[in-house]
């Protein structure tokens, strides 16, 4: 039976994503982030070659923006990038996952971009500085549908490449990633219990940079389709 429930203000809207093949739609429950996971974008952020712990940060569900949607340009920043990236949608988890048993834990994959404010306005930088203002703000998570496994299988190799207004900026291969998703799933799993609806932003490639409001980016990787978002304008305050 269910139990009405009085709220004192409007309750949040579940963000879902659409499912290929499928009149239901995608759960999302929370949106975890890895950084630093192709060594070529290592490289031109300035860091080393060396197989380091990955960096690991998490953004609001409701920074989810659909395919086809509009990323207004953020508040505070000047420098406004973007990051194609493999999205992995779990089905299941919990803690401690065996890496060899990770994958099972997985319904699907997509497309979607960590979208950054690569620099801050009238912020002292420096590292007491939280990571989620350049990078858990609001639309900074546009995602694409979701593939389930039994279509597209695990994908861990094929092409992954970012066009802004049809000129193409990123273009690299999954196979490049340091990470795997089998271990980035096993890791996270240590730390927190991995539950179905649970989405994994898995790193971008080289080729990052600056968008402006007008610019078209269409990301696509191999097997799973494209994704198109449009940077509009600064929100207007309410």
């Amino acid at each position: 039976m269910t139990t009405l429930v009085n709220l004192a203000v409007p309750a949040p809207i579940q963000p879902t994503l659409p499912i290929i093949g499928s009149s239901a739609r995608f759960p999302v429950r929370r949106i975890y982030c890895v950084g630093r996971n192709y060594v070529a974008h290592v490289r031109e952020m300035g860091g080393d070659e060396t197989r380091d712990f990955p960096l690991i940060f998490q953004k609001p569900i409701d920074a989810v923006v659909q395919d086809g949607g509009t990323v207004p340009y953020p508040p505070m920043t000047d420098d406004f990038h973007f990051e194609l990236e493999l999205m992995v949608a779990m089905k299941s988890g919990g803690y401690n996952i065996p890496q060899d048993q990770a994958l099972s834990h997985v319904f699907g994959y997509g497309i979607c971009l960590d979208m950054t404010r690569r620099r801050l306005l009238n912020t002292p930088d420096g590292p007491r500085i939280p990571w989620e203002l350049k990078k858990s703000f609001d639309h900074s998570a546009p995602c694409g549908p979701v593939y389930p496994v039994e279509q597209v299988g695990h994908p861990a190799s094929g092409g992954i490449r970012l066009e802004v207004d049809g000129v193409a900026h990123q273009d690299s291969d999954l196979s490049l990633m340091i990470w795997r998703t089998p271990e980035i799933i096993a890791t996270l799993s240590n730390y927190f219990s991995l539950e179905p609806g649970d989405v994994i932003m898995t790193g971008t490639p080289h080729g990052v940079g600056a968008v402006l409001p007008g610019n078209v980016l269409v990301g696509s990787i191999e097997t799973l389709g494209s994704l198109t978002v449009t940077i509009g304008e600064p929100a207007v305050a309410a």
